[in-house]
C-alpha cells in the first residue's frame, strides 16, 4: 500500500504514522489553445473568441464619436421632439443606434477570413513542387515568378505565392501587412473598425456604414428641426445658449463633418457590391486595366451580385482559434513562427534572389500588388 500511495502522490514519501505529511498534488498540464500560438499581429480576448488587430486606437475613437453624439442627442433633443412631434423619433433613433453598434462590434471582433500559414512539412512540400516545376535556376539569375493559373468562368486567374505564409493564395486573397496575415477575399484594412475587412465580415462592415449613414442623417436632420422649433419660441441665440446639446461645437458639427465621409464611403461600397468587386481589386485596377479583363466573379446583374455578397452563405472560420493545441502541433507552430520572415517588416517579404513577392504582377503589364490596401475613405 505504501508504494501505491507514493506513486499516486507524485513520489512524496508516506509513512504509517499520523504525523506523515500530505501527498504532493500532481502538476496539471496547462491547456494551450491554438489562438495563443497563432502567428501574425492580432489581439485575442475572451479566450480567443474576440479577434482584432493590434492597432485599436482609432477604433476607440470611432466608439467615442458614435456614443458621444448619440448621448447628446438622446439627452437633449429626443425628449423635446417626442413631446412636440412624435414619440417614434427616439424609438427609431434607438433602433438605428443599436443596429450600428451591433454591426460595428461584429465587424471588429470577428475573424475576417484569415488563411492559416503552411506548417513546415507543408511548406517544404510546396517548395519541392515549385523546384520540380521551375527547374534549377542558374546562379545570378532571377527565378521565375511563383504563380499558378486557375480557371474561373472560362477566365484564367493567377494564384500568387505568399513568401510569408508559404502558401499559394486563393483567388481574391491578399496579405495584409498590418495584421501580417493572408485574408480570403481581402477588401481592405480599416483602422476605424480595428480589423481587416474580408470574406467573413464584409457584409457586417457594409451594414455598419449603411446604418451609420442613416443614423448620422437622422440625428443631423432632427438637430436642425429641434433648433428651428426652439428658435420660433425663444430665438436662435437663446436656443444655443440654453441647449448645449445642439451647440454647433457638439452634435451638429460632428454630424455635419462626418456626414459627407460616411455617406461617400457607403456610396463607394454600394458601387463595389453591385459589381461584386473589392476595394483591393478596384485600387489595383484588376478588371479595368489595360487588358480590359472582365470580372469573372460578377454575375452581370446587380441584384445577383448584391445577393451573393450580402446574403450568401457565410463560411466558418478555418483557424479553429479555441481548439486545443497538442504537443506536436505546438512544436510545428513554434517552428513556423521562428522561421517566418514576418519579423523583417511588412514589406520585406521576398523570394529567392531578392525577388519581391509581387514582382510577378509587373511582368504581365498590371499594377504591382500591394501587401495591404486601405480603403481611400478608411485611412488613418
Amino acid at each position: 500500500m505504501g508504494e501505491r500511495e507514493e506513486q499516486r502522490g507524485g513520489g512524496a514519501p508516506s509513512g504509517p504514522g499520523p504525523m506523515a505529511g500530505p501527498a504532493a498534488p500532481t502538476a496539471a498540464k496547462k491547456v494551450v489553445r491554438k489562438w495563443e500560438k497563432l502567428p501574425g499581429r492580432n489581439t485575442f480576448c475572451c479566450d480567443g473568441r474576440i479577434m482584432m488587430a493590434r492597432q485599436k486606437g482609432i477604433f476607440y475613437l470611432t466608439l467615442f464619436l458614435i456614443l458621444g453624439t448619440c448621448a447628446l442627442f438622446f439627452a437633449f433633443e429626443c425628449r423635446y421632439l417626442a413631446v412636440q412631434l412624435s414619440p417614434a423619433i427616439p424609438v427609431f433613433a434607438a433602433v438605428l443606434f443599436l443596429f450600428a453598434m451591433a454591426t460595428l462590434l461584429r465587424t471588429s471582433f470577428s475573424d475576417p477570413g484569415v488563411i492559416p500559414r503552411a506548417l513546415p512539412d507543408e511548406a517544404a512540400f510546396i517548395e519541392m513542387e515549385i523546384e520540380a516545376t521551375n527547374g534549377t535556376v542558374p546562379q545570378g539569375q532571377r527565378p521565375p515568378p511563383r504563380i499558378k493559373n486557375f480557371q474561373i468562368n472560362n477566365q484564367i486567374v493567377k494564384l500568387k505565392y505568399c513568401y510569408t505564409c508559404k502558401i499559394f493564395r486563393p483567388p481574391r486573397a491578399s496579405h495584409c501587412s498590418i495584421c501580417d496575415n493572408c485574408v480570403e477575399r481581402f477588401d481592405h484594412h480599416c483602422p476605424w473598425v480595428g480589423n481587416c475587412v474580408g470574406k467573413r465580415n464584409y457584409r457586417y462592415f457594409y451594414l455598419f456604414i449603411l446604418s451609420l449613414s442613416l443614423l448620422t442623417i437622422y440625428i443631423f436632420t432632427f438637430d436642425i428641426v429641434y433648433v428651428a422649433l426652439k428658435s420660433l419660441k425663444i430665438g436662435f441665440l437663446n436656443t444655443l445658449k440654453e441647449t448645449p446639446g445642439t451647440y454647433p461645437s457638439h452634435s451638429v458639427l460632428i454630424c455635419f463633418f462626418t456626414l459627407w465621409s460616411v455617406v461617400g464611403l457607403t456610396g463607394f461600397h454600394t458601387f463595389l457590391v453591385a459589381l461584386n468587386q473589392t476595394t483591393n481589386e478596384d485600387i489595383k485596377g484588376s478588371w479595368t486595366g489595360k487588358n480590359r479583363v472582365q470580372n469573372p466573379y460578377s454575375h452581370g446583374n446587380m441584384v445577383k451580385n448584391c445577393c451573393e455578397v450580402l446574403c450568401g452563405p457565410l463560411p466558418p472560420s478555418v483557424l479553429d482559434r479555441r481548439g486545443i493545441l497538442h504537443q506536436e502541433e505546438n512544436a510545428a507552430q513554434e517552428e513556423t513562427c521562428s522561421r517566418g520572415p514576418s519579423a523583417q517588416g511588412p514589406t520585406a517579404a521576398q523570394g529567392p534572389g531578392g525577388q519581391a513577392e509581387e514582382s510577378s504582377t509587373q511582368q504581365d503589364g498590371s499594377l504591382p500588388h500591394p501587401s495591404a490596401v486601405s480603403d481611400p475613405f478608411c485611412t488613418g
